[in-house]
C-alpha cells in the first residue's frame, strides 16, 4: 500500500508516476474520500474539544453547588457522546473505501525504471554464457518429452483438464534434481534459510503481498461447501507465506536482513494470458518454483537486489545455459514492485529467450500493508523493505534443459552439477 502521506503531500507526482505503470488513478474519488475524511475528522476532533470542556465545567458546578446546571451539561455531554458515534461510523465508512482504492493502487515504479508500455520496451542489461549451436533438427520440449514418454499431457487432463502435465521417469528425476541443486546452492552458498510453509492461506495473506483484491480471478480458491467455514486460497507463489512470515511483527534491527527460500508447487488460473503458450508445459495452472525472500533494512534494500538477482543467476550459470538479464519498463512491472529484473533464459525450441525469473524490489509497499517493521536504532518501529525472486521456476528450467543438451540420438547431456543428485551423466529414451 502506498504511503497515504505521500498522496496527500504530492497528489500530481503520485498520479505521474502512476501513469508510468499505465495506471490511471482516480483522483476523483480519492480527493473526494480525503476532504470527507478531513472533514469528519476535524469535526471530530471539535465535539471530543467540547466534551473535554464540558467535563471540567461539570466538576466546577458541581463545587459551587449549581446541580441543576451541573445535571444540563451533562446532558449535552452525552448528546455530544451520541454524535461522536454516529461520526465515528461515518468515519470508518469513509476511511475503509479510502483503504480500498489505496489496496487497489499499485506500487510507484522506481525513477530508475525505463520508460514503456509493455514487455517490447524492457532493456537488456547483460548477456551470459553462448547460445548453444545444433548440427541437426532439434526438437522442443514437448518432442523431447514424447521421445522419453516423460511428459503427459493427455493423462494430466484426464486428472485435472488442461494445463496440467503429469513427468515420468528420468524426466521425474531431472525435476527432483533441479529442485534439490536450487536448494543446496541457495543455503549452502547464498545463506538462505529454508522453509515449509502452507500451501493454502487466508485472504488478507495473499492481500499482504498485492495479490488481492486486484487478481482475485489469478487465483484458485477453496470455499467450504456450506458457506459458514474458512475461505482460503491456493498460494500462487511461495512468495505469499514467506514473505507474511512477518506480518504484524516488529522483528529487531540485528535480526535484518532474513532471507528465506522454499520449493513448493504453485497455481494459478492464468485468467489473464488469453491462451498465451497453451503447448507444452510453459505455463500451466500447477508448476513448481524455489523462490527467495529478503526481508531487509530499508537503506540495504537496492544492495539486497543486485545480490537476490545475482543468486538467481548463479542457478542458470552453474547449469550451463545462455540467458539474459532485462530491465523490466514501467509498463511491465508488477503490481507491488518498484523495480524488477527479469532473467530470461535461451530456449532452442522456441528460438527465443523466455522469462525464468522475476527478482524485484518492492521497498515497504507489503511490508505497508502487512504491517512488517523492525525496531530501528532509536527504539522506533519502521517498516520494512521486502524483496523477492525466483531462484528459479523448476518447470521452465526443466525445459532449457532438455531443450539445450538434447543429442541428436535423442538423449540428454546432463548438467555437470546435476550429476551428484541425478547419478548419471545422460538420460536415454
Amino acid at each position: 500500500m502506498l504511503d497515504p502521506k505521500i498522496l496527500r503531500n504530492d497528489l500530481e507526482s503520485v498520479v505521474a508516476r502512476l501513469a508510468r505503470k499505465g495506471v490511471e488513478f482516480d483522483v476523483t474519488s480519492y480527493k473526494a474520500f480525503e476532504t470527507k475524511r478531513k472533514s469528519l475528522q476535524l469535526e471530530t476532533e471539535s465535539l471530543q474539544n467540547k466534551r473535554k470542556e464540558g467535563s471540567k465545567s461539570v466538576g466546577l458546578l458541581m463545587k459551587e453547588g449549581k446541580k441543576i446546571e451541573a445535571e444540563q451539561l451533562k446532558t449535552e455531554i452525552a448528546e455530544i457522546g451520541d454524535q461522536l458515534g454516529a461520526i465515528e461510523t461515518e468515519f470508518q465508512t469513509v476511511q475503509g473505501a479510502l483503504d480500498q482504492l489505496l489496496m487497489e493502487t499499485p506500487n510507484l515504479p522506481d525513477s530508475s525504471v525505463p520508460d514503456g508500455s509493455d514487455e517490447n520496451d524492457n532493456v537488456e542489461m547483460s548477456l551470459f554464457g553462448e547460445k548453444p549451436s545444433f548440427e541437426f533438427a532439434i526438437r522442443d520440449h514437448i518432442e523431447i518429452g514424447e521421445l522419453f514418454t516423460g511428459l503427459d499431457f493427455d493423462r494430466a487432463a484426464q486428472l485435472s483438464g488442461s494445463r496440467f502435465v503429469t513427468i515420468h521417469g528420468g524426466f521425474a528425476k531431472l525435476h527432483r534434481a533441479l529442485i534439490q541443486y536450487m536448494l543446496d546452492l541457495h543455503t549452502e552458498q547464498h545463506g538462505y534459510s529454508e522453509t515449509y510453509v502452507p500451501l493454502l492461506v487466508d485472504g488478507q495473506i495473499l492481500e499482504g503481498t498485492g495479490q488481492l483484491p486486484k487478481f482475485k480471478d489469478d487465483l484458485f480458491r477453496i470455499a467450504p461447501d456450506d458457506g459458514g467455514g474458512r475461505e482460503r486460497y491456493l498460494i500462487p507463489t511461495a512468495e505469499v507465506p514467506l514473505t507474511n512470515l512477518v506480518r504484524d511483527r516488529i522483528v529487531d534491527q540485528a535480526e535484518l536482513p532474513l532471507q528465506y527460500v522454499a520449493h513448493t508447487p504453485c497455481f494459478r488460473a492464468e485468467a489473464g494470458s488469453y491462451g498465451r503458450d497453451v503447448r507444452g508445459m510453459f505455463r500451466q495452472h500447477q508448476f513448481d518454483k524455489v523462490e527467495l525472500v529478503w526481508i531487509t533494512h530499508p537503506d540495504l534494500s537496492w544492495d539486497a537486489l543486485e545480490l537476490l538477482r545475482g543468486h538467481a543467476e548463479a542457478v542458470l550459470s552453474g547449469l550451463g545455459l545462455h540467458f539474459r538479464v532485462v530491465d523490466l519498463c514501467g509498463g511491465d512491472l508488477g503490481f507491488s514492485a518498484a523495480r524488477t529484473f527479469d532473467l530470461e533464459v535461451w530456449l532452442p525450441g522456441q528460438d527465443q529467450f523466455r522469462e525464468i525469473s522475476s527478482c524485484s524490489n518492492c521497498l515497504d509497499f507489503q511490508a505497508r500493508r502487512m504491517q512488517a517493521r523492525f525496531r530501528n536504532e532509536n527504539g522506533r518501529p519502521e517498516l520494512v523493505h521486502t524483496l523477492n525472486g525466483s531462484g528459479v521456476a523448476i518447470g521452465r528450467c526443466l525445459i532449457a534443459v532438455v531443450e539445450n543438451y538434447q543429442n541428436e540420438d535423442g538423449s540428454i547431456t546432463i548438467p555437470e552439477v546435476l550429476r551428484p543428485y541425478i547419478k548419471t551423466d545422460r538420460l536415454t529414451p
